[in-house]
């Protein structure tokens, strides 16, 4: 099993690099706006309603925003988790929890692409 995985480690690289970026670019400015801006005034709460993020999400590129957002830290996370347990000496079990946590992953990408689609 350990064969395959090493032919998509690049592919499974790029996903957590992606995902990385994606939560430094995007979550920062929003704990900012959500835990600054609209506190202090600075930002109207209604910038945040309902309303607007239908509008946002109906839109072909707030959808690929949207899954963007979903899928990727899904990635990141599995990533991080695998490497995590490999540190924590979990390596000679590696050959079955990688491929189990970048299944989780890609099931979880598969239904973010659903519901996104269904939006």
């Amino acid at each position: 099993m350990k064969h395959p995985l090493l032919k998509l480690e690049p592919l499974i690289w790029l996903l957590f690099g992606q995902g990385i970026l994606l939560g430094t670019v995007l979550l920062t400015p929003w704990v900012l706006v959500v835990g600054l801006a609209i506190p202090l005034g600075i930002v109207p709460a209604d910038a945040l309603s309902y309303e607007r993020a239908t509008l946002l999400a109906s839109h072909i590129v707030g959808r690929l925003v949207l899954l963007g957002l979903i899928v990727l830290p899904l990635w990141k996370g599995a990533h991080h988790m695998r490497h995590t347990f490999i540190d924590f000496g979990g390596a000679e079990r590696d050959a079955w929890v990688a491929p189990l946590l970048y299944l989780l992953a890609t099931v979880g990408s598969v239904l973010a692409v659903v519901a996104v689609i269904r939006i």
